[in-house]
């Protein structure tokens, strides 16, 4: 069965994707929680009990969400990921499951000792950083040609 949302709407501020379907249901869904849920091999991993907990991930955004074909949306989020595919029925289950699967990855957040928390970013001469501060530039030089 596929359950396709009958509308989609991508709240950049709030974080939330909002979804309606054909049986007057609406559903939001956070931007961290479909990051640390992302269908991506990144986070599934690609086989059984290969999955990697998502951590640091609360302040996580969405940018934009993109079609793919009739049956599914990638979402690409402020930390630069964006290699899941969310399909129809699996956005349907976020949406239907959302408060199990939300405490499931908390749980497993206390087992392991770690936060949703990013880690403290401390910038060179200290200070709160600002996003900006936060990104690095690396400049590969071009390859010389062999000598002969």
């Amino acid at each position: 069965m596929t359950s396709a949302p009958t509308e989609i709407h991508l709240r950049r501020r709030s974080g939330l994707l909002e979804l309606a379907y054909a049986d007057g249901k609406r559903y939001s869904l956070s931007a961290e929680f479909l990051r640390v849920h992302s269908p991506s091999a990144e986070v599934r991993g690609h086989g059984q009990g290969q999955s990697v907990l998502q951590t640091g991930k609360r302040d996580v955004g969405l940018t934009a969400l993109e079609p793919v074909g009739a049956y599914a949306i990638k979402l690409v989020f402020t930390d630069g990921h964006s290699s899941g595919i969310y399909s129809w029925d699996y956005l349907h289950e976020l949406c239907t499951h959302q408060e199990e699967m939300w405490e499931s990855y908390l749980q497993r957040l206390q087992d392991a000792g770690v936060s949703r928390d990013p880690a403290p970013y401390y910038p060179a001469g200290g200070g709160k950083a600002s996003l900006s501060e936060q990104v690095q530039v690396i400049t590969i030089q071009p390859l010389s040609p062999p000598q002969p």
